[in-house]
């Protein structure tokens, strides 16, 4: 499983390079490349917070909207026959299949944190 950093919002990569003997990373879901780089995890969770900080300013300073990692909103595939199901589920409960679809997604974390604790 990859770890992440948060802050602001934003989620950054912890990676490295063996032929560097660095780490690196760069800011997760936005098309905009931002990285950062580092020798200690410490190191470059400090850059990946400045690099954040530098990219909302920079945005700023240029009158861009700084991307945002999630809207809330996506398309998934997942086959004809798990569409169906669900849909019929959420039919069942009286819901919609958005509304169905992220109870599903929560009622998946909410196992997951408990698992974890």
């Amino acid at each position: 499983m990859s770890e992440v950093f948060e802050h602001k919002g934003y989620s950054g990569s912890i990676e490295t390079s063996k032929k560097d003997r660095c780490l690196f990373g760069k800011i997760l879901f936005i098309t905009d490349l931002v990285t950062y780089e580092a020798e200690t995890v410490d190191k470059l969770e400090k850059e990946f917070i400045a690099a954040v900080d530098d990219y909302i300013a920079t945005c700023e300073e240029i009158g861009k909207e700084p991307q945002r990692s999630f809207k809330g909103s996506f398309n998934i595939r997942i086959g004809q026959e798990l569409h169906r199901n669900a849909a019929l589920e959420a039919y069942k409960k009286d819901i919609s299949l958005n509304e169905f679809i992220a109870e599903s997604i929560e009622a998946y974390f909410s196992t997951i944190d408990k698992s974890d604790k």
